[in-house]
This record gives C-alpha cells, structure tokens and sequence, in this order.
C-alpha cells in the first residue's frame, strides 16, 4: 500500500501518565513511549514545515486519554488499530476537528496548525511536533494563561 493511500483510524483510550519530565503514553498493546520535556503553554500552534504532529487529548481525572498522528503516512493502519493510535489525513487546507474543541488545519503541503480550547475538551491538550533533530512538548491553554 503507498503512503497516498493511507486512511483516518479511529483513535482508542489510552492510559496516561503526566510526569516532570514529559508525557508518558502507554499503548493498547502494553508498550509505553514518553513525550519528553515540560510542554510549552500556547493558545495555538502553527508547525514548522515537514514536521510530525501528534495531538494528545487527556480525560479530565487525567489518566486517559486519546492521541492522533495528523498526516502520519509511515505508520500501517494495522499498527495503529493495534496500538490505539488514531490518524487523520487532511488534504490541502483542510481541517478537522479531532475532538470537540480540538481543531486541526492543513496550511499548504508541509504546515499545520492547531487551536484548541480545554475547557471544551473537558480535559488537558498537548501537541507534539518532532522529526528527526529533536522533538517539541505544547500545552494548549486559553489565552491569559499562553506564555508562562
């Protein structure tokens, strides 16, 4: 299958856990992965281009929650479904609300960007953007409280 042909998959619970050093993930599967460092407060995101966007939406207890890759095209859905990941492709200027308050837009071929309001969400939302240099932690706040 090429990556052109990748579809949306349905995101499950996962268990979450907020630690001093980042946000730690553990997979339907039993495996963990840890989104590393304090995440930055903001009210909303553009990403710098080619980079990968993971978004985390957690429950209110904050010890679930559901995470979706955007545009993901390397992952195989069967991996995903098995995981618990979700995904969704967005086409050129599209957007999609991932959650209700959570709203993801494709900005052209290599941009996107988030907005997202918490107190919708009922619960805490963080992005991560990575490639393979480094790997950015944000957490989306309204806007007094962006930039602390």
């Amino acid at each position: 299958m090429s990556a052109h042909h990748r579809t949306d998959v349905a995101p499950s619970t996962l268990s979450i856990t907020l630690l001093d050093e980042g946000v730690e993930v553990e997979y339907t599967d039993g495996r963990t992965t840890l989104y590393r460092g304090v995440p930055e407060k903001v009210s909303t995101l553009t990403t710098k281009p080619g980079r990968d966007l993971h978004v985390l939406v957690t429950d209110p207890t904050e010890a679930e929650g559901v995470l979706v890759y955007v545009n993901d095209l390397k992952t195989h859905d069967d991996i995903l479904e098995s995981t618990g990941v979700g995904r969704v492709i967005l086409d050129l200027d599209e957007e999609s609300e991932l959650f209700p308050g959570v709203v993801v837009r494709r900005l052209g071929e290599l941009r996107y960007e988030v907005e997202a309001d918490p107190e919708v969400a009922r619960g805490r939302v963080f992005a991560f953007v990575e490639d393979d240099w480094g790997e950015d932690s944000y957490e989306f706040v309204n806007e007094a409280d962006a930039g602390e």
